[in-house]
């Protein structure tokens, strides 16, 4: 994984170590709870990881999945365009590669599950599970209620992981593959798929549109041009999308392009001149009225937000 750094316009994903280095406190307690090589996986309680949050986290991207499962209180976090709140009984999942950001005075407890998609495969997962896993993909929803049954399954295999990662760490990679395959599986006996709650060809389209959008953002800005490698006209992608999500995929694109902008602006000490010429602007002007129609404020007093907040 790559760390943190403020010289390039790359947006970059944090390994697990700059992160807690950059927006945690100093924790020994903490620290000796992840075993080594913690951006593949591991398991701790949730109240651990976050009285040790000493700032708000700005727009930040992980190449892992993150899971919390709450068992009181509450946790708020942003992820894309949409802010969510889990609260006991329920668990948030944010897929690896979104776009996230959460405050510093949530009080909660609870497990918090950190996976490299890697840690999903090997031989002692013959057959890759994600795909088979919504809620791990940018598209699925992201706050699960489970009923009770499937609660108190998942917080026994969690309770099993957390004891069996703090007496072996990833020397113990099979059993917690297996551990970790099976509340996966309960999670998904109580997920409703977002293909449920629309018309199936509208969401399959959707999805594709939003594969295509993750991939190439920073090129392909028009509707139009979706549509096309979709093999559809604008006015259909346009109906499918909105069907699906209730929002155009006009604003899908616009939604896309801030949130790249504001994790760069946040990580980078670029111009914005540069930033919007790396995002596909011929125009910084008009990508600084995009950014102030979405955010209020211009790309600038944002980066200067985020820099009083550190």
């Amino acid at each position: 994984m790559k760390n943190y750094d403020s010289g390039s316009t790359e947006i970059k994903t944090y390994d697990t170590l700059a992160f807690l280095a950059r927006f945690m406190a100093p924790s020994p307690d903490l620290q000796a709870q992840l075993k080594p090589d913690p951006g593949h996986f591991f398991i701790v309680r949730l109240e651990a990881m976050y009285r040790q949050v000493n700032r708000r986290v700005p727009p930040s991207r992980s190449l892992a999945h993150s899971c919390l499962i709450i068992t009181a209180g509450a946790a708020t976090m942003t992820i894309g365009y949409d802010t969510y709140t889990a609260r006991a009984g329920e668990l948030l999942f944010v897929p690896a590669g979104q776009v996230f950001s959460f405050g510093s005075d949530d009080e909660n407890e609870g497990f918090l599950l950190h996976v490299h998609p890697n840690f999903l495969l090997g031989r002692y997962v013959p057959d890759a599970p994600v795909d088979a896993f919504e809620f791990l993909t940018p598209w699925g929803n992201r706050i699960i209620s489970p009923s009770d049954d499937i609660v108190d399954a998942v917080l026994v295999i969690g309770k099993r992981l957390l004891t069996v990662y703090q007496e072996q760490g990833l020397t113990a990679r099979p059993l917690l593959q297996s551990y970790l395959l099976a509340l996966l599986g309960e999670v998904a006996q109580g997920y409703v798929p977002v293909s449920t709650t629309s018309q199936p060809a509208a969401y399959r389209l959707t999805h594709a549109f939003k594969v295509l959008l993750t991939e190439r953002i920073r090129q392909q800005h028009r509707v139009t041009d979706y549509a096309s490698q979709l093999s559809i006209s604008p006015n259909h992608l346009n109906k499918a999308v909105k069907e699906a999500t209730g929002k155009s995929p006009t604003r899908w694109i616009d939604e896309a392009l801030v949130l790249e902008a504001k994790v760069l602006l946040s990580q980078t000490a670029s111009p914005v001149a540069t930033i919007a010429d790396q995002l596909g602007f011929n125009d910084s002007s008009y990508f600084s009225r995009l950014f102030r129609r979405y955010e209020g404020i211009s790309p600038l007093d944002f980066r200067r937000l985020i820099e009083s907040s550190g």
